[in-house]
């Protein structure tokens, strides 16, 4: 366990200050637990760097799994850290308000393994693919796993099996300044009703 080199990280500061900019009491605790864990791991590594990163040899050869759990966790640099946190605030912010703090931790725990996973299978189609072997021994860019994961889910299967694990909790209503508002999608009736309220008075 080794803290980072003193000195000024920009990404870092720049991180710091769009947190104080909406304010930490603003993010909601699954959000703001991921940023902490996160902007802890960056400053204060339990691993190197290259013991975390995910590849073909290291995860599925070698058996090192755990290179799953904490890969998405590590970053490289501080502007890794401040693009991808940055994203995770504001998109966080919105989706644990509208789907709930257990089922949005439940999404970042299981998209964060599939990336993983995905991102080995690429490695091991790309070697298949290209006869190249160097593939199963470097890291592939862990943006496009992600990608195809996103893709899986808004597309492919995925989607059918979050939803028979969640249960039928997801369309819940939720009370909210006095009113009930729908964290599902409207149905075609509840959106022609409230045009025609709108116009009614």
């Amino acid at each position: 366990m080794r803290s980072r080199q003193r000195g000024v990280h920009l990404g870092f500061l720049l991180l710091i200050s769009q947190l104080f900019r909406v304010g930490p009491s603003n993010a909601p605790p699954v959000t703001l637990a991921t940023l902490g864990l996160n902007i802890y791991l960056f400053l204060v590594p339990q691993k190197q760097l290259l013991d975390v990163c995910i590849s073909v040899q290291n995860a599925y050869i070698y058996k090192d799994w755990t290179r799953l759990i904490f890969s998405p966790f590590y970053h490289a640099d501080d502007w890794h850290l401040y693009f991808n946190m940055v994203s995770l605030l504001w998109k966080g912010i919105k989706l644990e308000r509208r789907l709930g703090s257990p089922w949005f931790a439940y999404i970042i725990g299981v998209f964060s393994l599939l990336t993983g996973v995905v991102y080995i299978i690429l490695e091991m189609v790309l070697t298949e693919f290209t006869k190249d072997p160097s593939y199963i021994r470097t890291s592939f860019v862990g943006h496009l796993a992600g990608i195809v994961v996103g893709l899986l889910y808004t597309k492919g299967p995925l989607k059918k099996i979050m939803k028979i694990c969640a249960g039928s909790g997801h369309a819940q209503r939720r009370p909210n300044y006095g009113f009930n508002i729908p964290t599902g999608p409207l149905t075609q009736e509840e959106i022609r009703q409230r045009r025609l309220n709108r116009f009614e008075g």
